[in-house]
């Protein structure tokens, strides 16, 4: 049986720019999304001790910019702009046994494919440099990827499937691959499929937190084993 996301009237609505008519919620998300994308990949905001640097002070850093750029500003926006409930963009329970059931089986699947990739140098380069004690990296990336999944499988996403279908899965996966340029050839280019993945997972379940444990895990995981 799949999940159904029918729309309501407020998912329907649209607004008319230079003739063009557009569903609201779901145009509203998109600005909001670029806008706070834009800002994440273009500044720093917090002190860095290196500016862009991947030590665990400016990941740290990172994690409280997004903290706010993709958590708190997209949830005020689902409050103030798209005048909605939070829980219709990911932010509850959901089916939790098949998000258990899926969150585990996916750990138990990447956890090989993870301590094969850091055995790369260039993998192993460049995630060694965040490395610190378990409690710091499950803090700062719990801080990071949890607005993450909120920004991208949950107020875009859904907010996208209710006026396209699931398309809106697939679509939802561009922008998060924008936010991996910096990131090693390999892993950039599986972006797309990773980001539609733990998509599938959000439509599959009605909620992020699945999806956010998960990435939470796999990059604790892989800057852990590289300094193995």
């Amino acid at each position: 049986m799949h999940p159904e996301y029918p729309p309501e009237p407020g998912d329907l609505a649209t607004v008319s720019i230079l003739g063009l008519r557009l569903p609201r919620r779901a145009t509203l998300a998109l600005a909001v999304m670029t806008v706070v994308l834009l800002l994440d990949q273009g500044y720093d905001f917090l002190p860095r001790d290196t500016p862009y640097g991947l030590g665990p002070q400016e990941m740290r850093a990172q994690s409280f910019e997004r903290l706010f750029l993709f958590g708190i500003v997209p949830l005020l926006a689902t409050f103030v702009l798209l005048r909605d409930d939070p829980r219709r963009y990911g932010l509850r329970l959901g089916e939790w046994r098949a998000g258990l059931a899926w969150g585990i089986g996916a750990c138990l699947v990447m956890t090989p494919v993870i301590l094969a990739l850091v055995r790369l140098p260039e993998f192993r380069d460049f995630y060694s440099r965040s490395a610190t004690d378990l409690g710091n990296l499950l803090v700062t990336h719990t801080l990071d990827l949890a607005p993450s999944e909120f920004l991208f499988r949950g107020f875009l996403m859904f907010a996208l499937l209710r006026v396209m279908g699931p398309l809106g899965v697939v679509v939802a996966a561009l922008p998060f691959v924008f936010a991996h340029l910096q990131k090693p050839g390999l892993e950039l280019f599986s972006t797309l499929a990773g980001g539609t993945a733990f998509g599938w997972l959000a439509w599959r379940t009605g909620s992020i937190f699945y999806g956010a444990a998960v990435h939470v895990y796999i990059l604790t995981l892989m800057i852990a084993a590289s300094v193995a």
